[in-house]
């Protein structure tokens, strides 16, 4: 499946945009994941990975209802496409496949 390939960062924004379901945009994807992991993370780094999950249709958007405040705007919301939950089904049975095989042994020399 060329172009289903997730890399580290797509699965993490995909997996982001999921838990965040309906309302996934821009700087809720931000503040979730730099709560959550232990490296910086860019609001630009977030939009380019958001718009390339887009064009690889594994994400969708559309954009919101004006927010009720004075020149409120318009935000872009991104929902999972079938094609996204596809990949991330996929990235999840590998990398459960490849955590299955590890002998019991392989960490034991490890301090």
């Amino acid at each position: 499946m060329k172009g289903t390939q997730l890399g580290e960062f797509e699965e993490i924004i995909l997996l982001t945009v999921a838990l965040l379901y309906d309302d996934a945009y821009g700087v809720a994807v931000l503040e979730e994941l730099s709560s959550r992991l232990e490296r910086p993370i860019s609001l630009g780094m977030v939009h380019r990975t958001l718009q390339r999950l887009e064009e690889k249709k594994l994400l969708h958007s559309r954009f919101s209802e004006p927010i009720a405040e004075r020149g409120g705007r318009s935000k872009r919301l991104f929902t999972i496409t079938l094609a996204g939950d596809h990949a991330l089904q996929q990235a999840r049975r590998i990398r459960n496949e490849l955590w299955d095989g590890i002998p019991k042994t392989a960490f034991d020399h490890l301090t």
